[in-house]
């Protein structure tokens, strides 16, 4: 007997074809979006442990510019005692500069010149007077670099005057006191000047009266 089999079978091939294709699609589906899904946690994982590693460091280093401006703060405090210990040692070490000027230029005056006026400024030292002849200025001149408490005598002018009738020579001559180091400190070759001190410093001149 012969069978014959009447059911559409290449239809039925076809529709299971299709329907493991569409599983297929749909299991590859699920897949790429587990994939997807797992790649994006982690990477928002890494990104939020950069963002408090970042967190962190800014934390630090609010802290260190804290620290910064305390040093700084510190060391404008340090550089200012510095400073104000160094002006207390000059004036400690210079503080009978005065005393020492005016016993040296009176000391030092040779006979026939007259002081008008005596001006210090810092160290520089400027005098103003009247002398019999110009002999008698370079002979205080001579003095002052003999002096053991003036140095660089230098005659900024002098000119003829009448004075109570007779004719003098008015002039102007400035100098230089040698200061005393500050302790503890030593003199370089080449070393800069002591700092000056505040100009204005005035005094009135020994005066051994005009002359006659």
């Amino acid at each position: 007997m012969v069978r014959i089999n009447l059911l559409p079978h290449r239809e039925q091939k076809r529709q299971a074809r299709q329907r493991q294709f569409v599983s297929l699609a749909v299991g590859l589906a699920i897949l790429g979006v587990a994939v997807v899904g797992l790649v994006h946690i982690v990477i928002a994982a890494r990104i939020e442990d950069q963002n408090s590693r970042n967190s962190l460091l800014k934390d630090e280093i609010a802290k260190l510019d804290e620290q910064i401006k305390e040093i700084d703060r510190l060391r404008d405090q340090t550089q200012a005692l510095l400073a104000r210990k160094q002006v207390v040692e000059t004036l400690q070490a210079n503080r009978t500069e005065a005393v020492h000027l005016l016993d040296q230029l009176v000391r030092q005056l040779p006979d026939g010149v007259y002081l008008r006026s005596v001006k210090q400024s810092g160290a520089k030292v400027t005098l103003d007077g009247y002398a019999q002849s110009n002999a008698r200025v370079s002979t205080l001149m001579r003095n002052i670099e003999n002096s053991p408490w003036l140095t660089s005598p230098e005659l900024i002018e002098i000119k003829s005057v009448a004075l109570d009738k007779q004719k003098v020579n008015e002039f102007t001559l400035s100098m230089q006191i040698k200061r005393a180091l500050p302790p503890g400190a030593a003199a370089k070759p080449g070393a800069a000047p002591p700092p000056k001190a505040p100009a204005g410093n005035s005094a009135s001149a020994p005066a051994k009266g005009p002359p006659a």
